[in-house]
């Protein structure tokens, strides 16, 4: 015997023209009401507010959003995000940004410094806001669109107070770093440059340029390298060719990329060579061996530059840089010179 089938009729979801009927009032009203506007009558306002209690009413974010003018989500552009370093970051700004009630749109821009710009102005236009992790485009580029992207902030690069502002203080960081070689009797080190757009690698560099200015007897070498495990891969053949006894890696992933290539080419670290990175992603504990490095609190970066950005999108302008300072964090990659 054939099984009769009942055809199931969706249920239709509660409109505030509904709201406005059982309440006996203007759907304007209604809307007054749900968006606080303090003007309407406190015994209409009970009744628009039962009335909703009544129907179950829930209101769609998206519709709300667009009533408003303000959609409660921010964007962040970065330039690669198969680097952990901007993972952490981008943790540190949704987890703030999402206790404050906002949403977070991510997009790459596969260091592509050319489009970064129209990239940060299409995703602007989808948001509130937007944050700029570690932009790659020139100082010029950089002031020219702050102000086609307001409320805007910005992560490792300055802005001349033309924009809120997170970044950490790599200068001093690579000068702690390579302090820590020269107190392990390393005379000849050499550092796997990052990549030449990149505004940390300049903070670096410029680092450096002070350090030797101050350690005229030690030599320091900079080797064009990336940002990348295979850029650290590869830069073996200019690491030996130096011969340096330790390494000022880019970051961990540069270091990590060496460390394998050393473990392939049978080179003990540290007994035949020390090698630092540089961010303490969660990798470097856990490799072999764990891997000195500097440890900079990158979730602690995105959450303050959400706070600031938050600051702006509420009218504030403080735009005072949010300066991070990061710590040394000895593991056994490094040791005495051979």
């Amino acid at each position: 015997m054939a099984t009769k089938r009942t055809r199931r009729h969706p249920v239709r979801q509660t409109t505030i023209s509904d709201i406005a009927e059982l309440a006996g009032v203007s759907k304007a009203t209604v809307s007054r009401v749900m968006n606080g506007v303090p003007t309407v009558a406190e015994d209409i306002a009970e009744r628009v507010r039962a009335a909703i209690d009544e129907l179950g009413y829930t209101p769609s974010q998206t519709a709300r959003s667009l009533s408003l003018g303000v959609s409660r989500t921010i964007g962040v552009l970065v330039p690669d995000l198969s680097n952990p370093m901007f993972h952490q970051v981008l943790h540190g700004v949704h987890r703030a940004a999402a206790a404050d009630g906002y949403r977070v749109l991510v997009a790459d821009t596969l260091e592509d410094e050319a489009g970064e710009a129209a990239s940060a102005i299409d995703i602007r236009n989808r948001t509130d806001a937007v944050v700029l992790i570690a932009p790659r485009m020139t100082r010029p580029e950089l002031l020219d669109l702050l102000p086609r992207v307001q409320p805007v902030a910005v992560v490792n690069r300055t802005t001349g107070r033309n924009a809120a502002v997170a970044q950490v203080d790599y200068a001093t960081g690579i000068q702690t770093l390579a302090q820590h070689l020269v107190d392990l009797g390393h005379e000849r080190i050499a550092f796997l440059s990052g990549p030449e757009a990149s505004r940390s690698n300049h903070e670096r560099l410029r680092g450096l340029i002070a350090f030797r200015e101050t350690h005229p007897d030690i030599e320091i070498r900079e080797l064009a390298c990336g940002s990348g495990f295979e850029d650290g891969y590869r830069a073996w053949d200019a690491v030996r060719g130096s011969g340096a006894t330790a390494v000022l890696a880019f970051n961990d992933i540069v270091a990590l990329g060496l460390l394998g290539r050393l473990d392939e080419e049978g080179v003990r670290v540290p007994d035949d060579l020390s090698v630092t990175g540089f961010d303490d992603i969660p990798f470097s504990r856990y490799s072999a061996p764990p891997l000195t490095t500097m440890t900079v609190d990158l979730p602690g970066v995105g959450a303050a530059v959400w706070r600031e950005l938050h600051d702006e999108i509420g009218g504030g302008l403080r735009r005072d840089p949010v300066v991070f300072t990061p710590a040394l964090t000895v593991r056994a990659s490094t040791g005495p010179r051979p």
